[in-house]
């Protein structure tokens, strides 16, 4: 059994130089393709379950599905509630076998991330769980704009929160398709020297390789969350398979043929945050 937390993967990463992934995961079919691309590359995996997934799927459900893959998993495999928006929510997946949560208190006032992520870092850290915050709102593509880490409340969070990781934002954003951004390099310098835990990075579909590699080997960004470029590849070899054969109705002979696809492109952000 390879299940482990956010900070079993996480502390590691701080000490040897490289990042771990935090995959966003929205149902069987990529989540299986996620773990066989770490497998194959030898390295740890975060499998996440944002809002989305659990529209689609209960968290009860995801947390068996999470520790099924995880149960027969060759390397680490964390399974990790991505954006909790309530205290109900974090409890609901500590109870279905998550081994790590993070709550996303960002919208609300400092005093108020604070206090209730404090209240569930106790709750997980009570169950032998890990927790994430996020301080500095990150904004989405097309939608609500980021608000930048302020290098002081980060180190006022992670002080008064007791976190395992702390997700910033220092000009990443959600949902991005395309790499034209990049992240602002001296924000996160200037928050590395207040902090002293795992950073972490929202929206890194939108980051340039090149930026995650060396953030990934020369930072104290230890864990960059990736889906979109992950779910147009799935998206993608969808659409292949199914232009391929208009004749075929069978759903399972055709999600079958995005497994490789999607193992491909999974292979290929993993092995952009080893260490050197």
């Amino acid at each position: 059994m390879t299940l482990v937390t956010l900070a079993q993967v996480l502390q590691p990463a701080l000490k040897q130089g490289h990042a771990v992934a935090g995959l966003v995961t929205l149902g069987w079919e990529d989540m299986r393709a996620y773990v066989a691309a770490a497998e194959a590359e030898s390295v740890p995996v975060i499998l996440q379950a944002g809002p989305s997934c659990r529209e689609h799927t209960p968290l009860p459900v995801l947390g068996k599905m999470f520790r099924h893959l995880a149960e027969n998993a060759s390397v680490p495999v964390v399974a990790h509630l991505d954006h909790g928006y309530t205290a109900e929510e974090c409890r609901i997946a500590i109870d279905s076998g998550f081994t790590s949560v993070m709550f996303d208190g960002s919208r609300k006032s400092l005093s108020e991330n604070i206090a209730e992520t404090a209240a569930i870092v106790e709750m997980a850290h009570a169950a032998g769980v890990s927790c994430e915050g996020e301080i500095g709102f990150v904004g989405y593509s097309g939608g609500e704009k980021s608000a930048g880490t302020d290098p002081a409340e980060a180190a006022q969070f992670e002080r008064e929160t007791n976190v395992d990781a702390m997700a910033i934002s220092v000009g990443n954003v959600h949902l991005q398709q395309d790499k034209q951004g990049g992240l602002d390099e001296a924000r996160i310098r200037a928050i590395e020297a207040t902090t002293q835990g795992p950073l972490v990075i929202h929206g890194g579909s939108g980051v340039p390789l090149s930026q995650r590699s060396a953030l990934a080997r020369g930072s104290r960004i230890c864990k960059f969350n990736v889906g979109t470029e992950l779910r147009m590849a799935f998206g993608q070899a969808l659409r292949d398979a199914v232009n391929n054969d208009p004749e075929r109705f069978d759903r399972v002979q055709i999600l079958k043929e995005t497994h490789d696809p999607v193992v491909a492109a999974a292979r290929r952000v993993l092995q952009g945050f080893k260490g050197a």
